[in-house]
C-alpha cells in the first residue's frame, strides 16, 4: 500500500491538472460570451469596464459566478435598468450554467425569447418592466427548472397559456401589469409549490378587436355571458394551491364570486382581490388564519361581513370599502389584537360602530366614511398614539367628539363632515401641531376658535355649525393654510389684519355669518387667493382697491352687505369667472371694464349704480336725474361761447394728435430694435404692428405663463398674440432652444391645428402669433366661462353646444393629435391637451393650440427633454405622475377626460378636493350606475343618446390607468367616426358592464385604505 501512494497522488494531481484546465477552457469561453454580448449591446458606456484586460469577469458587478475554488462559472446575469433596447440574443445560453437572469426595467422588444429554452438550468428570470408584446407561448413550460418567473409590466396579451401550470418547480409567478384580455387557466391550480402569484392590473376594457359576434349582444344579460367568458372567474381549484402565501389579482375583470377554497388556504397571509366586478357574498367558513392584509375593496360584494373575521387575530389591514356590505359591524372586528388599517367605506353598513375599536391594537387608520351608521365615535381610537386618520364622513353619528382625540398627537387627517355631532372641539385638536386637514363642516358644533390654532394645517372647512365669536388673531400662525371654509356659522366682529397675511391662502368662504366693519386696506399676503366669498354678512365702508391688485382671484363675491362708495375700477382687472357685489349701497359709475352683459347679474339691488351700458340691471347714466349735465329749465347757452370753445378745442386736439406721432414715432424706432421676429411664412405685418397693438383694451384671455390679445393686421383681419412672459432675462441657449421647438410646431400644416406664423422676441418675453379663432376656446361654451375681457365676435356663448357641434368638434381635435402622433416623424406630443386649448373657428371647427412651449422658459435645465409640461390637474395622466415617462398615451388620456366633458358637461376637476372627473366617472361606472343620469341635461335628447353614450365610454376607455389599455388617437377617431352606428348596446346603458381602471394612488402593495382621497 505504501508503494502504491505516490500513484495515488499523481493520478489526483492529473484530474486536478485536468478540472483545473477545464474550468481554465469555460471561463475563457465565457468570458469572450460575456465580451460578445457588450458588443451585441452597442458597447453601451455602463459596461465600458467589461475589457479583455480587465480582472475576472466574476468581479464585474453585473455578473455572478459559483462557488468553485478556480475560475468559477457564470451562474447570474443581472443587467437591470440600463436602457436596453436590442432583443436578446440566442447566444446568452451559451453560458451553460446561467441559472439567474434579470433584465428588468429595460426596453427589451419582441415576442418572449424562446431562445431561453436552452437555458437548460434556468431557476429564476425577471424580464419585467420591458417593451414584449405577443402571447406567451404555450411550450413555456420547457424552462422546467424555473422557480421565479416575472413578466410585469410587459405588453403581452391574450390568454395566459394553461402550459404555465406544468412549470412544477415555480415557487413566485408574477404576470401583473399587461394586456391578458383573455382567461385565467384552471391549471395555475396545479401549482402546489407557488407561495406568491400575481396577476394584477390586466384587464383591458374592451379587447382591441371585437369578435363578430360581439355586435349581436342585445341585452345586459347576453353581454355579462359574454365578459364572462372573454375575462373568466377565479378558478375554482384555486383551494388546491395549499403553498400559496401571497395572492394578487387586483384590477382585472375578474366576475363571479369568490370561491370558498380561497379562505380555506391555511399558508395565505396576503390578499388582494379590489377594483374588480366579484359579486355575492363572502364565504362564511374562514380558515386562513394566518392573513395579515385581506383588500376586497371596489367590488360589487354583499351581503354581511363575516363573523369569522373575527377571528383573524393577525390581521393588520382589512379593506371592505366602496362594496354593497349591510347590516351591522360584528363587534368581534373591534377586538382584533393587530388591526393597524380598517376600511369599510362606501358601503350601506349600519348601527354603531363597535365601541373597542383602537382599545387592542395600534390603529392608525380608521376609515367609515358613506355607510349609515349611528351613535357615537369610539372612544379610544388613539389609545395607542399611532392613528393619523379618520375619515367617518357622511353617516349619522352623534354625540360629541371623544375627548381622547385632544390628546392625539399623531392625527394627521380628521374628516367626520357630514355627520349629526354636537358639543365643543376637544381643546387639544386645536393645539395638534401634526394636523393638516380638518373637516368638521356640516354637523351642530358649537363653541368659539381658541387663539392657539393647528399651525400646519392646510384644510380647514367649518361651515354649516354653530361657531361663534370672532376669528381670532392667532389665525396668523396658520402658515400653511390654504382652505378656510367658515360659511354658515355665528362669526361676528371684523375681518381682522391677521386674516390676510396667509400667503398659501387660495380659497377663502366666511360667507352667512355676522361679520361687520370694514375690510382691511392692504391684502399683501394674498398672492395666491383665488376665492374670496363675504356675501351675507353685515360688512360696511368703501370696498378696498387693493383687491383689485390680487393676481389671480378670479371669484369674488361681497353681496349682500352694506359696502357703500364707488366699485374699485381695480376689479375689472382681475381674471374673474365668478363676481357678485349685489345688494350692498355702492354708488357711482360701474367701471367701464364691467360692462360686458356677462356681469348683469354682478350689480343687483344697488340703486345707487349707473351705467352707459343697457342690459346691466342698473339705471343709465344718461338718463332720468342722473343726467347732471342737461339744465333742468333749459337755459340757452351763447353761440360765440360755443365757437370759442370750438376753437380752444380744435387747438388743443392740434397738438395733441402732434405729440401722440411724435410719441408714437419714438416708441416705434425703440420697439423695430428691441423686439426680433422670426416668421415661419409670408406676413402682411412687423413686429411693431403686433407690439404696439397689445394694449389692455385687446386682452381677450388669460393664462397661468401669459395673455393673450387680439390684434388686427392687415388682410387677415385679425391675430391671436399670445405674450409669455419669464421669471428670468433669457439667456441665448434657452431662447434657442424655445425657437427651435417653435420652429417644429410651425411646421405643421393641417386643418385641426391652429397655424402659428410667426414667433417675435426680446430680452425677457416671447410672443407667439397665431391664426384668430372666432370663436375662442371649447371650455368656454361647455363651461360658461366668464372673465372681465372686452365683447368680441363670438366672446360670449349665449347658446347652448348641442350634442351635433360637440360630436364635430370631438372629431376635429382627434384629428388633429391623430396627425400629431401618426403621420408626424418624430411624433409630436401635446403634452397639456384640454378644453381650454381646443379653438373653434366661426363654424365650431376644433384646431389643437398651445403645446405648452411657456414651461420651457421656466424649467431651463429639461430643455432637451419634452418632460418639462406638467399638464393640468384633472387631465394628467397617472403614469406621468408616478414615473414621467411621457409618450403618445399620455394625450390620449387628456383627451379621454376631453370627451368626458363634451358629454357630462362637467369640468375636469369636478370632485372633490382630491379627485378629478375621470376618477368621478370611474366611481359611477363601479357601482353599476347608468350613463343617462350623467349626461349633459342641456343637451340630452332621444334621438342623439346612443351616440352620447358611446362616446362617454370612449372618455372611460381613453382615462384607462394603463397606457397600454388605451386606444391610439387614430383608433379613437375611427370610433368617433362611427359614432353613427356606436358600439353601444341598444337601450342599455348600464355604464357596469364596461369596467375602468381606475387611478392607483399607491402603487405598493399594502392595504389601500386610501380610496376616499
Amino acid at each position: 500500500m505504501t508503494n502504491s501512494t505516490p500513484f495515488y497522488f499523481l493520478l489526483v494531481f492529473i484530474l486536478f491538472l485536468g478540472y483545473a484546465n477545464s474550468q481554465s477552457e469555460l471561463y475563457d469561453q465565457e468570458h469572450a460570451i460575456l465580451l460578445k454580448l457588450k458588443e451585441y449591446l452597442q458597447n453601451p458606456s455602463f459596461l465600458s469596464h467589461w475589457t479583455p484586460s480587465n480582472s475576472s469577469h466574476c468581479s464585474w458587478p453585473e455578473i455572478q459566478c459559483s462557488s468553485t475554488p478556480i475560475n468559477g462559472s457564470v451562474i447570474g446575469l443581472y443587467l437591470i435598468n440600463t436602457n436596453i433596447t436590442q432583443e436578446i440574443p440566442s447566444f446568452l445560453c451559451d453560458l451553460k450554467n446561467l441559472t439567474t437572469i434579470e433584465f428588468q426595467w429595460n426596453y427589451l422588444p419582441g415576442e418572449f425569447p424562446t431562445s431561453l429554452y436552452n437555458c437548460s438550468k434556468l431557476e429564476y428570470l425577471d424580464l419585467s418592466n420591458n417593451y414584449f408584446v405577443g402571447k406567451i407561448p404555450d411550450d413555456i413550460d420547457r424552462l422546467a427548472n424555473l422557480q421565479f418567473l416575472s413578466l410585469n409590466g410587459n405588453n403581452f396579451s391574450g390568454d395566459i397559456p394553461a402550459s404555465i401550470g406544468r412549470l412544477k418547480e415555480l415557487r413566485t409567478l408574477q404576470l401583473s401589469y399587461c394586456l391578458f384580455n383573455g382567461t385565467y387557466p384552471d391549471e395555475i391550480g396545479n401549482l402546489s409549490n407557488l407561495e406568491v402569484l400575481y396577476i394584477y392590473q390586466n384587464r383591458l376594457l374592451l379587447p382591441s378587436k371585437f369578435p363578430s359576434s360581439f355586435i349581436q349582444l342585445k341585452n345586459m344579460k347576453d353581454f355579462q355571458m359574454f365578459e364572462s367568458n372573454l375575462i373568466g372567474e377565479i378558478p375554482e381549484n384555486i383551494g388546491e394551491m395549499v403553498a400559496l402565501e401571497q395572492l394578487d389579482l387586483s384590477v382585472n375583470n375578474l366576475t363571479g364570486q369568490i370561491p370558498n377554497g380561497l379562505f380555506m388556504l391555511t399558508n395565505l397571509s396576503i390578499l388582494y382581490l379590489f377594483k374588480n366586478n366579484l359579486s355575492g357574498e363572502i364565504p362564511e367558513v374562514v380558515e386562513a388564519l394566518n392573513l395579515t392584509i385581506l383588500d376586497l375593496s371596489e367590488n360589487n360584494l354583499s351581503g354581511k361581513i363575516p363573523e369569522a373575521f373575527g377571528n383573524l387575530h393577525k390581521l393588520t389591514g382589512l379593506n371592505l370599502g366602496l362594496n354593497h356590505f349591510s347590516g351591522e359591524m360584528p363587534e368581534s372586528l373591534g377586538r382584533l389584537p393587530s388591526i393597524i388599517d380598517f376600511g369599510v367605506i362606501f358601503n350601506n353598513l349600519s348601527g354603531t360602530v363597535p365601541p373597542e375599536f383602537g382599545l387592542h391594537s395600534p390603529l392608525r387608520r380608521f376609515e367609515i366614511a358613506s355607510n349609515s351608521f349611528t351613535g357615537r365615535l369610539p372612544q379610544n381610537l388613539c389609545y395607542y398614539g399611532n392613528l393619523f386618520r379618520i375619515t367617518a364622513y357622511n353617516n349619522k353619528l352623534d354625540g360629541e367628539f371623544p375627548e381622547s382625540l385632544g390628546n392625539c398627537s399623531t392625527l394627521i387627517e380628521l374628516r367626520v363632515n357630514q355627520n349629526e355631532l354636537s358639543g365643543n372641539i376637544p381643546s387639544g385638536l386645536w393645539a395638534s401641531q401634526n394636523l393638516s386637514t380638518l373637516m368638521i363642516n356640516e354637523n351642530k358644533l358649537t363653541g368659539e376658535l381658541p387663539e392657539t390654532l393647528p399651525r400646519n394645517v392646510s384644510l380647514l372647512a367649518i361651515s354649516y355649525n354653530q361657531f361663534s365669536g370672532s376669528i381670532p388673531a392667532g389665525i396668523s400662525s396658520m402658515i400653511n393654510l390654504v382652505v378656510f371654509n367658515a360659511s354658515k356659522n355665528l362669526f361676528n366682529g371684523s375681518i381682522s389684519q391677521e386674516l390676510t397675511s396667509l400667503s398659501q391662502l387660495t380659497n377663502l368662504l366666511l360667507d352667512r355669518n355676522q361679520f361687520s366693519g370694514s375690510l382691511p386696506s392692504e391684502f399683501i399676503s394674498w398672492k395666491s387667493l383665488k376665492e374670496l366669498n363675504l356675501s351675507q354678512n353685515q360688512l360696511s365702508g368703501e370696498i378696498p382697491d387693493a383687491l383689485g391688485r390680487l393676481p389671480v382671484l378670479s371669484q369674488l363675491d361681497l353681496s349682500e352687505n352694506q359696502f357703500s362708495g364707488q366699485v374699485p375700477s381695480e376689479l375689472s382687472h382681475l381674471p374673474i369667472t365668478n363676481f357678485n357685489l349685489s345688494s350692498n349701497h355702492l354708488t357711482g359709475r360701474i367701471p367701464s371694464g364691467f360692462e360686458n352683459l356677462i356681469y348683469a347679474n354682478s350689480f343687483l339691488n344697488n340703486s345707487g349704480l349707473c351705467s352707459d351700458m343697457a342690459g346691466l340691471n342698473v339705471t343709465l347714466c344718461n338718463s332720468g336725474s342722473g343726467s347732471q349735465q342737461q339744465s333742468s329749465k333749459g337755459s340757452s347757452v351763447s353761440l360765440a361761447l360755443i365757437i370759442g370753445l370750438a376753437v380752444v378745442a380744435f387747438i388743443a386736439a392740434f397738438l395733441l394728435l402732434l405729440f401722440i406721432i411724435r410719441v408714437y414715432r419714438r416708441r416705434k424706432q425703440q420697439l423695430d430694435t428691441s423686439w426680433k421676429l422670426t416668421s415661419f411664412q409670408r406676413l402682411s405685418f412687423t413686429e411693431s404692428n403686433i407690439v404696439s397693438s397689445m394694449t389692455d383694451q385687446n386682452i381677450i384671455g388669460r393664462g397661468g405663463h401669459g395673455t393673450v390679445y387680439r390684434v388686427a393686421v392687415a388682410l387677415i383681419g385679425y391675430v391671436a398674440v399670445k405674450k409669455i412672459c419669464s421669471n428670468r432675462k433669457l439667456d441665448q441657449k434657452l431662447e434657442n432652444a424655445f425657437l427651435a421647438e417653435v420652429e417644429i410646431l410651425s411646421s405643421i400644416r393641417h386643418t385641426n391645428i391652429v397655424k402659428l406664423l410667426c414667433c417675435i422676441s426680446n430680452g425677457d418675453s416671447m410672443l407667439l402669433v397665431y391664426e384668430y379663432m372666432d370663436n375662442r376656446s371649447l371650455d368656454r361654451w361647455l363651461h360658461k366661462k366668464r372673465v372681465s375681457l372686452p365683447v368680441v365676435s363670438g366672446s360670449v356663448p349665449n347658446d347652448v353646444l348641442d350634442w351635433p357641434k360637440r360630436l364635430h368638434i370631438a372629431i376635429g381635435a382627434a384629428q388633429g393629435l391623430s396627425y400629431m402622433h401618426h403621420d408626424c416623424s418624430p411624433p409630436i406630443i401635446h403634452r397639456d391637451v384640454k378644453t381650454s386649448n381646443v379653438l373653434l373657428d366661426s363654424m365650431f371647427n376644433a384646431k389643437v393650440a398651445d403645446f405648452g412651449l411657456a414651461r420651457i422658459l421656466d424649467k431651463p435645465g429639461e430643455l432637451d427633454t419634452m418632460s418639462a409640461v406638467v399638464g393640468s390637474f384633472g387631465y394628467i395622466a397617472p403614469e406621468y405622475i408616478q414615473t414621467t415617462r411621457i409618450n403618445e398615451k399620455i394625450d390620449v388620456y387628456s383627451f379621454g377626460v376631453v370627451l368626458l366633458e363634451l358629454t357630462t358637461g362637467k369640468e375636469a376637476n369636478y370632485g372633490d378636493e382630491h379627485s378629478s372627473l375621470a376618477e368621478w366617472a370611474w366611481r359611477h361606472v363601479q357601482v353599476g350606475g347608468d350613463v343617462e343620469d350623467i349626461l349633459d341635461k342641456e343637451i340630452k335628447e332621444a334621438c342623439y343618446m346612443d351616440a352620447m353614450c358611446s362616446v362617454f365610454k370612449l372618455g372611460v376607455m381613453c382615462t384607462a390607468t394603463l397606457p397600454a389599455s388605451r386606444p391610439s388617437m387614430k383608433d379613437v377617431l375611427q370610433r368617433l367616426l362611427r359614432c353613427g352606428d356606436p358600439f353601444g348596446f341598444g337601450d342599455n346603458k348600464k355604464v357596469g358592464i364596461f369596467e375602468v381602471v381606475p387611478l392607483l394612488k399607491n402603487s405598493k402593495r399594502e392595504s389601500r385604505l386610501d380610496i376616499d382621497d
